[in-house]
C-alpha cells in the first residue's frame, strides 16, 4: 500500500439491468436502473465469499462458474441443470437464501427512459446520470459511517472500450467534485472483465432486474425484490425514497 494512503473498511459494487438507448425503447423494458451495493470488507472476506463458494460447490462441484441472472432466468451452459424442476426449486430456495444472510447496503438508482425523454430536450446519457445519483448516496451513506475520509473501490463490469473510457471520465468528473454536494468523493474506479468471478458483482448483478421489475410491476408477485428491499439503504425515519431508491425524472 502506498505510503499515506488509508482505504475504507467498505467495498462498492455496481451493475445494471436494461440499457441506456434512448433512440430506441424497448415497450417491454423501458427502464434503466444502476444498482449499488456496499459492503463491509469484513463480511464479505469471512461470510460473503465462502457462503457463494460453498453454494457453487454444491451445485457444480467447484468454485469457477460464475452466476449471471439472464442465464439462471433462461438456463444454457452451466446453468442447464436448472432445466430440471426439483433442481430449479431447490437451487432458487438456497439462493434466496444466499441472498437473505447478504450483509448489505443497497441504493438503486431508477431512470424511466420514456419520461426522461419526454422531460429533458437534450438528455444526458442515463448511465452516466444515474451514476453521478448513486455515487453521491454512497458518499453520503459512508459519511454517515465516518468513511468519507478514506478511498473506497467502486467496482463495476467493463462494457466496451469506448464505452469504458466515457464511464472513466464521467466518473472523474463527479468525484472531482462536479455533483450536488459540490464536494471531492474518496472514490477508485476498479473495472473487471465481465467473466471475473466476483463474488461481489454476481450478487449484484442478480439484484438489479427485481429492482426494475417492481418499478414496472409493483403489484405483481417478486420474492427476489421482497429479499432486496430489506437492505435498500433509509432515512433516519424508514423512508427508501431519495434514499434507497432514486426515481428518475
Amino acid at each position: 500500500m502506498a505510503e499515506g494512503t488509508e482505504f475504507s473498511d467498505y467495498l462498492v459494487f455496481v451493475d445494471e439491468s436494461g440499457d441506456h438507448n434512448l433512440t430506441q425503447i424497448d415497450p417491454q423494458f423501458p427502464v434503466f436502473v444502476l444498482l449499488f451495493a456496499i459492503m463491509y470488507k469484513s463480511d464479505y472476506v469471512d461470510r460473503v465469499c465462502p457462503r457463494l463458494q460453498r453454494f457453487k460447490f454444491r451445485y457444480w462441484g467447484h468454485d469457477e462458474v460464475v452466476l449471471h441472472e439472464h442465464e439462471i432466468r433462461k438456463p444454457h451452459g452451466d446453468f442447464l441443470l436448472l432445466v430440471q424442476r426439483s433442481v430449479r426449486d431447490q437451487f432458487l430456495d438456497d439462493l434466496s437464501a444466499q441472498m437473505r444472510d447478504l450483509t448489505a447496503t443497497v441504493v438503486a438508482v431508477i431512470i424511466d427512459k420514456n419520461r426522461y425523454v419526454s422531460r429533458y430536450h437534450d438528455p444526458v446519457n442515463p448511465y452516466d446520470y444515474a451514476m453521478e445519483t448513486g455515487l453521491e448516496r454512497v458518499f453520503r451513506h459512508l459519511d454517515g459511517l465516518g468513511q468519507s475520509a478514506q478511498k473506497t473501490s467502486i467496482v463495476v463490469e467493463t462494457r466496451g472500450r469506448r464505452e469504458d473510457r466515457e464511464l472513466e471520465l464521467a466518473f472523474r468528473r463527479v468525484c472531482d467534485g462536479n455533483n450536488v454536494l459540490r464536494r471531492t468523493f474518496p472514490f477508485q474506479l476498479v473495472m473487471v472483465p465481465k467473466a471475473s468471478n466476483s463474488a461481489g458483482l454476481q450478487l449484484t448483478d442478480l439484484m438489479a432486474r427485481p429492482v426494475a421489475l417492481h418499478h414496472l410491476r409493483p403489484d405483481q408477485a417478486n420474492r427476489a425484490y421482497e429479499i432486496i428491499e430489506t437492505k435498500l439503504r433509509r432515512s433516519p425515519d424508514g423512508r427508501v425514497a431519495g434514499w434507497g431508491v432514486k426515481t428518475l425524472p
